[in-house]
């Protein structure tokens, strides 16, 4: 979209508000609005200017000002507010007018164009499954003397014997029991039916929603793949609406990887392949899984980084509350076919060439999707330029659920890092791969680690509740 469709759509629509945005290093939207009176053609050319030093992790106070350029090809009408807004995303830009090398959109654009580059193809696509709760109460506190949480949703499998209702409905969702029923114990059909609406009317193109596993409201809706820095927009996109239209219905979403103990956790599995010039690299009929070699390299790149691309793709310490052993958590580091205990999983069911795919079911929503998928295509594309074969070092094939292995054969096995902590030390050791092509640069890995270790470190200072149970009476 050119700036003077963008100043066109803005007529059309009788826009009030231009909300320009970025995204931080934790993955947040962050926003400016001008009157939509203000902005011209001289806006997109000068852009917008903002304080970086208040935004954890890019700047000192020092070096505040910053500009964000806007890219009229991300603009949409914002479907919540009361005054009529566009919304357009921006890179972040030095006030001499140079790309930011702390912004993580930038460096997803960056790592396009390094594919570009390497001659291994034109255009990688990403499909993010972002996975996420639907509650109706949520509180939590933690002061010198207090630490809890508390969730609760009407449809949550401990809400049987609730009195609440005016007489309980029942029909609760059981603990890994909520996998696409339908109503009446899916209660949530609506909820993501307008969800869904709304993305549609974004720009999105939705392929399904359903119920997830989890009691207590889990839901995933799949929108379609797109090309490396559209997908990591359109996951913004994404994760805006559904939290606005959950708010608009007196609920709150989610995309917390472990909000409850003792059932299934959210995660993000992501979709990945490459094309040249519109053809797909990844297909080889007759081969394992219909998978081209380079494709296996692919994914020998993505295996062989895992520790280390653990560290971007699952950024918290709740991530690691999910990747446990027991909960459909994707803690092997191995590959499969279909097989959804594996870390890699190669859909078979239904798989054209062009649908022809591999998937990384570790990732989270605690990631910046940015930075992410900047990390897994240079993971992979280091697989390919090293003809880094997963056979040979043990990372499978595994088609059988390992779940159900003995102790001993699962010590064979390569496991995520227990901890963030311990995935930040792999990152710390292994980032080189992520450097080439200046896509990621040395001061933005050591300042992301330094950042990590700090939020690991606030929650490893702090009381647990359960310490209560464990140590009170020693």
């Amino acid at each position: 979209m050119s700036v003077q469709n963008v100043l066109n759509l803005i007529k059309e629509k009788n826009i009030e508000w231009v909300d320009f945005r970025f995204v931080g290093l934790a993955g947040k939207a962050q926003h400016i609005s001008l009157p939509a009176t203000e902005v011209d053609e001289e806006t997109f050319v000068n852009g917008v200017a903002f304080d970086g030093s208040s935004i954890p992790g890019f700047r000192g106070i020092e070096q505040s000002d910053m500009v964000m350029m806007p890219d009229t090809e991300t603009a949409y009408v914002d479907p919540f507010t009361a005054h009529p807004t566009l919304i357009i995303m921006s890179n972040i830009h030095t006030p001499e007018g140079d790309r930011y090398d702390r912004d993580p959109r930038s460096i997803a654009q960056k790592a396009e164009e390094y594919l570009q580059t390497t001659g291994v193809g034109t255009t990688a696509y990403f499909a993010p499954e972002s996975e996420f709760f639907i509650f109706d109460d949520v509180r939590f506190e933690n002061g010198m003397n207090k630490s809890y949480f508390e969730v609760d949703s009407e449809e949550a499998g401990w809400n049987t014997a609730r009195k609440e209702e005016g007489g309980n409905l029942a029909y609760k969702v059981p603990v890994k029991g909520g996998y696409v029923p339908v109503a009446p114990m899916d209660s949530q059909q609506d909820i993501r039916s307008e969800m869904c609406n709304k993305l549609a009317d974004a720009g999105l193109r939705i392929e399904r929603h359903h119920h997830e596993v989890a009691t207590a409201g889990q839901a995933e809706i799949n929108f379609r793949f797109d090309t490396l820095t559209k997908t990591a927009d359109n996951l913004l996109k994404y994760k805006y609406i559904v939290a606005n239209t959950a708010r608009e219905y007196g609920k709150v979403a989610t995309f917390m990887p472990k909000p409850l103990f003792g059932d299934n956790g959210s995660g993000m599995h992501v979709h990945m392949s490459i094309f040249n010039e519109g053809n797909p690299l990844f297909y080889e009929k007759g081969a394992y899984a219909n998978l081209s070699e380079m494709a296996i390299n692919y994914i020998g790149g993505i295996l062989y980084h895992a520790p280390a691309l653990i560290a971007i793709t699952n950024p918290s310490t709740n991530s690691f509350k999910r990747l446990v052993p027991g909960y459909e958590a994707p803690v092997n580091l191995v590959f499969s076919k279909g097989n959804r205990s594996a870390a890699v999983r190669i859909p078979i069911a239904a798989v054209t060439p062009k649908g022809c795919r591999i998937e990384f079911r570790t990732p989270d929503s605690t990631a910046n999707p940015y930075l992410a998928f900047a990390a897994m295509l240079m993971a992979g594309l280091d697989g390919i330029k090293k003809k880094i074969d997963p056979r040979a070092l043990g990372y499978g094939p595994f088609d059988t659920n390992i779940y159900e292995m003995s102790d001993s054969e699962k010590a064979e096995i390569r496991s995520v890092p227990g901890t963030l902590d311990e995935a930040l030390d792999a990152l710390a050791a292994d980032s080189d791969f992520l450097l080439e092509g200046g896509v990621f640069t040395q001061d933005f890995i050591d300042n992301y680690i330094d950042l990590k270790r700090g939020e690991a470190k606030q929650v490893a200072i702090r009381i647990h509740p359960h310490e209560y149970n464990l140590y009170f009476d020693c």
